[in-house]
């Protein structure tokens, strides 16, 4: 189970970002983009690593946020680039769904 929590983080006349929150019972992610960014996750069923269809939204840790999916399972890498990242985790399509459903709401 995936608890996600989507936040905006930008005040008044700044360009306008979201903070999502990714929490299983061993981790957490914390990434931000834009809601426009995020909307694309919608997509993710198409992302294929294997065939280098990856999504490119959002940062963290100073880093970029590739998504991937295969089957019912998304994967989050950070890092560079979705060849060379610096660190990755499996989680349920549905979460990335939650994402895309609470960015959808606040627009």
């Amino acid at each position: 189970m995936v608890d996600v929590t989507v936040d905006p983080v930008s005040g008044p006349g700044e360009p306008t970002l979201v903070a999502v929150k990714l929490q299983a019972s061993g981790w957490e992610l914390n990434l931000r983009a834009t809601p426009a960014a995020l909307a694309t996750l919608g997509q993710i069923r198409e992302a294929d690593w294997a065939a280098r269809r990856c999504l490119h939204v959002g940062e963290s840790a100073g880093s970029r946020v590739h998504w991937a999916a295969d089957g019912d399972t998304a994967t989050i890498m950070v890092g560079h680039d979705d060849e060379t990242w610096d660190i990755a985790m499996s989680l349920p399509v549905t979460a990335v769904d939650a994402i895309v459903a609470a960015v959808r709401g606040r627009q």
